[in-house]
């Protein structure tokens, strides 16, 4: 145990299986290691980082995940145009970047079921063969990873530890942060040398890293831009990045609820976009409906699509525009209708 904590794959980083015990002894000279390969002078290279090197940099593999990125969301995402427009013009601009200067860092704001862990989910099929199961991307949900308080300083050297032998064994490393609405404020300012400008720390580069957050903070500012287009006869297509950027990230700095708290990555400018994810009307749940029921395998009944939709509730109570679950539970719901 560390720290109080089991290891396993809900505590990924505590010190049994750290980077340093991992790899205790791997450049010491006359040991010899199973998978690994001698490169020179410079000691050992492990074939997972061989791997990694030949998938992450090849230009061809990016110009095909930046497309399959592309062709997933307008597929598969509804409602979402910014979303579309900004992730894969993001991820597109740093996959193709061969010089890029700080790793990507997304920060991805809606309410619960607008699709934001949909959307990193996507993010990482698209890079990586195995997706969210990649070894090299890594997941961490504030309420299971973080949940005391009192160790906060504890989480940190264990974040900083983590990110840090993951990124030297893989620089196209992938982090996600689930639930940053729910992390214990200063906690995500540890990560911030990482996020930073710098060419090397310590001998290695994060400049190839991908960091996606996910909040649910900044959701009620983004409610109030698509309510104020909706009540002046303007479409939620007309909403544009320019509409809400700046207003989500000031609201999400001074949300005392936020992970961002007066984060330093907000003061600092080292988050590259913070993308709304406006909620779901009553026509997206449909749309979200009939891809669930195809994806069974199941020929769409449109009968069934309406009544689910309209089992949802949706606000605000005068207008019911929105979900307020948005898609979430459009699964569980589909299980009520078809003997699975």
């Amino acid at each position: 145990s560390c720290g109080g904590a089991r290891c396993g794959r809900s505590w990924p980083w505590c010190c049994c299986r750290s980077y340093a015990g991992r790899r205790r002894g791997a450049h010491q000279p006359g040991t010899r290691h199973r998978g690994r390969r001698r490169l020179g002078p410079h000691g050992f290279i492990s074939y997972p980082r061989l791997y990694c090197y030949f998938r992450s940099a090849a230009a061809p593999h990016d110009q095909r995940a930046a497309a399959a990125l592309q062709q997933n969301l307008d597929k598969k995402l509804f409602g979402q145009h910014l979303v579309s427009k900004v992730v894969v013009k993001a991820v597109r601009g740093f996959l193709n970047n061969t010089n890029a200067k700080k790793p990507l860092a997304l920060s991805l704001h809606g309410w619960t079921g607008t699709g934001k862990n949909f959307v990193s989910k996507i993010v990482a099929e698209s890079i990586y063969k195995r997706g969210l199961q990649s070894k090299y991307v890594h997941q961490f949900v504030a309420t299971l990873h973080f949940p005391h308080a009192h160790s906060i300083n504890l989480y940190k050297d264990q974040l900083q530890s983590w990110i840090r032998g993951n990124v030297s064994i893989c620089p196209r490393s992938l982090f996600i942060f689930d639930e940053m609405d729910k992390m214990h404020a200063g906690l995500i300012d540890s990560i911030k040398p990482f996020l930073d400008y710098y060419e090397l720390l310590d001998g290695v580069s994060y400049r190839q890293a991908i960091f996606i957050f996910l909040s649910n903070a900044g959701a009620e500012k983004i409610t109030e831009v698509a309510l104020d287009f909706w009540r002046n006869g303007r479409t939620r297509e007309d909403i544009q990045l320019t509409d809400i950027q700046n207003a989500l990230s000031v609201s999400v700095f001074n949300n005392k609820n936020s992970g961002f708290w007066h984060s330093t990555l907000i003061d600092r400018n080292l988050i590259d976009y913070f993308i709304p994810f406006l909620p779901l009307e009553y026509k997206h749940v449909k749309m979200c409906v009939r891809v669930e029921i195809e994806s069974r395998g199941y020929t769409v009944d449109e009968d069934i699509v309406s009544r689910i939709a309209d089992e949802m509730t949706y606000f605000p109570r005068e207008e019911r525009i929105y979900s307020d679950k948005g898609c979430k539970t459009v699964d569980a719901k589909l299980d009520y209708y078809y003997d699975f």
